[in-house]
């Protein structure tokens, strides 16, 4: 699932990204409105965290452009306006939840996964190709009746291959999807990570799952 972050205080910011990240989301960031917008805009988020106080836009005239351009990504303000007034306000203005600084980080990503509870068309999180398993819920993956451990970023690249079953995904596209723009253009993450998550999901399996498909990308599917 892909976080934006949109915070002025480089600090805040950082902290918040790395926490989301360190929990399986990938996440963008900006330190103005105006950046915000644009990603808000050209990319599909599955919630947005955003700052009140932004330059070139202010957070709470971001939050209604984005309700007037009919986008319902879930949105949680973090501020250090603290009144009811300004809480009121802001979920008037668009937001679906409101969040004080200074604030837990353990309570930040439990009101984003409520967020997304909320948000989900779908009450079941678990998808299957073949006999392989993915819960998004509970972050648990199995294949067969084998239960597989992955790290955050081997989890996230099996949800995204495993949502894009059957159809080719390139090196570009993974890296966006779980790198978002912080990756160094001159090392090679996508083949590492890829061949961590094989090493995992098919190497003690007569069926391999995860294909490459030269010059595309890869795929996975079950025949």
């Amino acid at each position: 699932m892909r976080v934006l972050v949109v915070e002025d205080d480089r600090k805040i910011g950082s902290f918040v990204s790395k926490a989301l990240q360190q929990a399986g989301y990938t996440v963008d960031q900006a330190s103005d409105g105006l950046d915000g917008l644009h990603l808000a805009l050209n990319n599909p988020y599955s919630a947005a965290v955003i700052d009140i106080m932004l330059p070139g836009m202010d957070g709470l005239d971001l939050i209604e452009e984005l309700r007037r351009r009919n986008l319902n990504t879930p949105i949680l303000i973090l501020s250090a306006k603290r009144s009811v007034d300004d809480r009121v306000t802001g979920l008037q203005r668009g937001s679906d939840d409101y969040l004080t600084k200074p604030f837990a980080l353990a309570e930040l990503l439990a009101r984003i996964e409520a967020l997304l509870r909320r948000s989900s068309p779908l009450p079941s999180t678990r998808m299957v190709v073949g006999d392989l398993a993915l819960d998004i819920r509970s972050r648990k993956v199995s294949r067969g009746d084998r239960r597989i451990d992955l790290q955050p970023k081997e989890f996230a690249l099996l949800e995204y291959l495993m949502r894009n079953s059957g159809r080719p995904v390139s090196k570009m596209m993974i890296l966006e999807q779980i790198w978002g723009y912080d990756f160094d253009p001159q090392n090679n993450p996508v083949d590492v990570l890829v061949c961590r998550l094989r090493n995992k999901v098919d190497r003690d399996f007569s069926t391999k799952l995860i294909k490459t498909l030269r010059g595309l990308g890869y795929v996975l599917e079950s025949h």
